[in-house]
């Protein structure tokens, strides 16, 4: 796989990042930019058209999500190996990713002449982690398995994080205040936070809750 030029495809739904990826390894011996996409479903046609060794795929875009087109890409007849290049590194974005099937996740801060390599890696099928998303797989891990939150607990942590009162959470859920204040007393227990702004973001981050747009 070294011995050769290695095609790659950038997608990316922000036009000045993919250009500056683009630019990056423009000069990068043994590394050839075949195409690129905006957006997730682009990137899967491409792949299946282009058929190239690796897919830098950013996350968070329109039509197809990074995850979801990563899955697709894996799934596909092309044998292209996927790597994640974004700016999140929360849990639940990891876990997503790998679940899909990608080989790698470089956050956008990563250099150049990282950036090169771990295209080599991947080409390989070797697993590359950003130092970063390799601490939390490994923190992730030795924490104790979770207990999962219960359908109406999701429903009252919704409502904290539309901002409602324990009050209107209860009218709107058509259950006491007092009960309210029981599912959240039992929601930061298994979250293992103390308040509720704390408690919707850990939610958020493990994707027991959506992310604001």
């Amino acid at each position: 796989m070294t011995d050769r030029t290695l095609r790659v495809i950038v997608v990316d739904d922000h036009t000045v990042m993919r250009a500056g990826v683009v630019a990056l390894l423009a000069t990068e011996p043994g590394i050839e930019i075949v195409g690129e996409a905006g957006d997730g479903r682009a990137a899967v046609d491409l792949a299946a058209g282009l058929r190239p060794d690796v897919a830098l795929v950013d996350l968070r875009m329109p039509v197809l999500d990074g995850a979801s087109a990563t899955a697709e890409i894996v799934a596909g007849a092309s044998g292209t190996r996927v790597l994640i290049l974004t700016t999140y590194d929360t849990d639940a974005e990891i876990e997503r990713a790998i679940e899909a099937g990608a080989v790698g996740y470089l956050l956008k801060d990563t250099t150049r002449e990282r950036l090169a390599d771990a295209i080599r890696s991947a080409a390989r099928g070797e697993t590359v982690l950003a130092p970063r998303v390799a601490e939390r797989l490994v923190a992730r891990m030795r924490r104790p398995a979770q207990v999962p939150l219960t359908a109406r607990e999701v429903d009252v942590l919704n409502g904290v994080a539309d901002g409602l009162s324990n009050a209107d959470i209860g009218r709107r859920l058509v259950i006491a205040e007092a009960t309210v204040k029981t599912h959240l007393l039992r929601v930061f227990a298994k979250l293992d936070v103390s308040d509720r702004t704390h408690a919707v973001v850990v939610a958020m981050e493990r994707g027991l809750l959506p992310r604001p747009h």
